[in-house]
């Protein structure tokens, strides 16, 4: 599998990025400069987490508006897979890639600690290789992860099987006390209609080894590579 990982100005986790898809996939990811206008012929754009431009605006509203961003929807357009972590997520929805959109924490302060993801759809490019209502852990790093969208947005999510991701308690259960932002039922990671393209707020690239504590976040990306072989 070939694959890109985007840098923004103030991204900070696209090392991790970079690292767990070199370890993974065996291949040195390409590197996108969010100023660069050619992007190279990948199977894989990833958007990673951090504090793109410095949040400023909105959550992603800058970087979505780079030169970059013409060849990434060109790449999506194609059918080539795009994933956006954390502040990726928020530069999708941005884009219009995805709908919806991340708002402040129901906190109001920042979250980082592991919690606990239930697989709501195994049949899709990037859970594949996981199982149906498989519970895993999954760290989050976030100020503005609370997931919203109107109500027949959310009606066609969970209609149409495009949660990917929802936030559970350790039996399963999506409680209030196991969502730590506040998002519209529990919802964690969602994908577009043609199954190219997820956002998710939590980070699948900080769990997979055992020194990470866990290789939870491992299925993430062999799910991937298993739709392109």
């Amino acid at each position: 599998m070939k694959s890109a990982v985007v840098t923004f100005p103030a991204s900070n986790c696209d090392r991790d990025m970079f690292d767990a898809l070199e370890k993974i996939t065996g291949k040195r990811p390409h590197q996108i400069w969010h100023q660069d206008t050619e992007i190279p012929d990948v199977d894989l754009i990833a958007l990673p987490g951090g504090f793109s431009f410095g949040d400023y605006l909105r959550c992603g509203a800058m970087a979505a508006r780079s030169p970059a961003i013409k060849g990434i929807m060109a790449h999506a357009e194609r059918g080539g897979n795009v994933i956006g972590i954390c502040n990726g997520f928020q530069v999708l929805t941005e884009m219009g890639l995805l709908p919806g959109a991340l708002m402040r924490n129901r906190s109001l302060k920042f979250v980082c600690k592991t919690v606990q993801l239930k697989v709501e759809n195994a049949d899709t490019s990037f859970t594949n290789a996981y199982q149906s209502g498989q519970v895993i852990d999954i760290p989050v790093a976030h100020h503005d992860g609370n997931y919203f969208a109107d109500t027949d947005t959310l009606d066609e999510l969970e209609g149409e099987g495009r949660v990917a991701f929802r936030y559970v308690d350790k039996s399963g259960n999506a409680t209030d006390i196991a969502n730590p932002n506040g998002s519209q039922n529990n919802i964690a990671g969602i994908i577009n209609k043609r199954g190219n393209i997820l956002g998710m707020m939590p980070h699948p690239e900080r769990l997979i080894e055992d020194a990470q504590g866990g290789k939870d976040g491992r299925g993430f990306f062999e799910s991937i590579i298993n739709r392109l072989n």
